[in-house]
């Protein structure tokens, strides 16, 4: 942690330490916290065997959605991945990876857009990790996104969108535009939707204070994949 302490300073460490350890984890979801895999590779695993099970309708729900684990987790929260996704409707991480409440922390946005001045979406990413310990963020596009569709069309037409939605799209164009310069199969949106995700990652990857260092270091892993909305199975992204 000692680049992360170069970046951002003692004292701001230790007050968000001071925000995670403001509630002691109650006894079972300290159980869950010990045997849920904290390495980024093993958290990866985690993930794409829960989509397994969701794809083979073998869902087991993950550390549990009744009763007993919402009671579990209302003091605390100890999720080991992150993920962000898009927010169709039609994309819900926690059911699609077969997580439990409290499995995993998502991040929400249109085309699952990354924008490096977006400090809502990035500061959730950094508190995931640095303070809950999240060692994994899955970026996860989806078939037939309309985000990235719009960012197609709006090129393609030389246009603009109304109102903030222009500003979601345009961080969504670089991506667009190179799936342009390169060949490839596929149609040009899932080219397009493929190229988002990796364009996401590159920057996170690229995120400083925290995230970059965190990458370097080994601590964080950042991957992608892409959701197919037919089939349920989600596809990584390289």
């Amino acid at each position: 942690m000692s680049d992360n302490m170069d970046q951002i300073g003692r004292r701001q460490l230790m007050a968000l330490g001071m925000m995670a350890a403001g509630v002691a984890l109650t006894p079972a979801v300290a159980d869950a916290a010990s045997s849920a895999p904290r390495d980024p590779d093993g958290a990866c695993r985690a993930l794409m065997e829960g989509n397994a099970r969701y794809v083979a309708g073998l869902k087991t729900g993950g550390s549990g959605r009744g009763q007993a684990r919402r009671s579990d987790v209302a003091p605390s929260q100890f999720p080991f991945a992150t993920v962000l996704g898009c927010a169709d409707s039609r994309v819900a991480p926690e059911v699609l990876f077969d997580t439990g409440i409290g499995d995993l922390f998502v991040v929400r946005v249109a085309g699952n857009a990354v924008d490096l001045t977006d400090h809502n979406v990035i500061g959730s990413l950094e508190y995931a990790h640095l303070v809950l310990g999240s060692n994994l963020i899955m970026v996860l596009g989806h078939t037939s996104c309309g985000a990235v569709g719009s960012a197609l069309k709006t090129i393609d037409g030389n246009s603009e969108l109304p109102g903030s939605i222009e500003h979601i799209v345009d961080a969504i164009r670089p991506a667009v535009r190179r799936s342009k310069e390169r060949s490839g199969s596929g149609d040009a949106l899932a080219r397009a939707t493929a190229e988002n995700v990796r364009v996401a990652i590159e920057r996170l990857k690229a995120s400083h204070p925290i995230l970059a260092p965190a990458v370097d270091s080994g601590r964080l892993r950042v991957v992608g994949g892409i959701y197919d909305l037919a089939s349920g199975a989600v596809t990584p992204v390289e």
